[in-house]
């Protein structure tokens, strides 16, 4: 289990990306003995599962495996985590791509004894707002932190944290980097992963800039997770 790295992809209803985010991984991965692959969906009404199955079947050698949850991201990494070995977990979105040699350079920053961080970021678009996004994502502040940036964590400060909180049903990234970065143990991976745009496409780029400013003022001034949601539900569209 030393060194073995435990990729957590949550899905749902991730047909168009799925096969594509596992190619990758394979490909770009520098030492796949030591990689392990876990997505836990969470019910998709799409063919996500059978996309899924059909490439663990193409690739029997690969350590690929697919498991059931209730929906939700925080109990399907949970869930993730319970079915996974390794010392260090990687959580991973099913539209965000990291870059060549991944596991490598998270093994690096794990022996320096930075035992959680992220990738910078940047989005597949050309629009500006959204290159500068991606630009800000270089520099180690709470503010130009998400969950699409990915999180490597090892195991054990992972479980001390207790892990994601299951009241969440969003922000539950943001709340689990805001305790690493409440203990100050937090670093930045200066290689970029590539993440969609497409959220920012099908709701529009300023108008969902707006609400995520919102949750997370709303999050500032104590909203619960159910308000969060609940006003999550109302404005924005996966």
């Amino acid at each position: 289990m030393n060194n073995q790295l435990a990729v957590i992809i949550p899905t749902f209803n991730e047909a168009e990306n799925i096969e594509s985010l596992l190619n990758h991984l394979i490909l770009n991965a520098s030492k796949k003995e030591l990689l392990s692959i876990c997505v836990i969906d969470g019910g998709s009404t799409d063919n996500t599962i059978g996309i899924i199955n059909s490439f663990i079947k193409k690739h029997p050698n690969e350590n690929i495996k697919c498991i059931a949850s209730n929906k939700g991201r925080a109990k399907q990494m949970n869930n993730g985590v319970n079915n996974t070995e390794g010392n260090i977990l990687y959580f991973l979105h099913a539209d965000s791509f990291p870059p060549k040699n991944f596991d490598a350079s998270i093994r690096d920053e794990i022996s320096k004894g930075n035992t959680a961080g992220c990738f910078t970021m940047k989005f597949n678009s050309k629009h500006w707002w959204l290159k500068l996004a991606g630009w800000l994502t270089q520099f180690n502040s709470i503010a130009c932190r998400g969950g699409d940036q990915s999180l490597f964590i090892t195991r054990d400060l992972f479980k001390e944290l207790g892990g994601y909180d299951e009241k969440y049903t969003i922000y539950e990234d943001q709340d689990l980097i805001s305790k690493l970065y409440t203990r100050k143990n937090f670093t930045i991976i200066k290689q970029w992963l590539t993440t969609s745009a497409r959220r920012y496409e099908s709701n529009g780029i300023w108008k969902l800039q707006y609400h995520f400013w919102t949750i997370y003022v709303k999050k500032f001034f104590g909203a619960t997770a159910d308000e969060l949601h609940d006003y999550y539900l109302k404005y924005i569209k996966d």
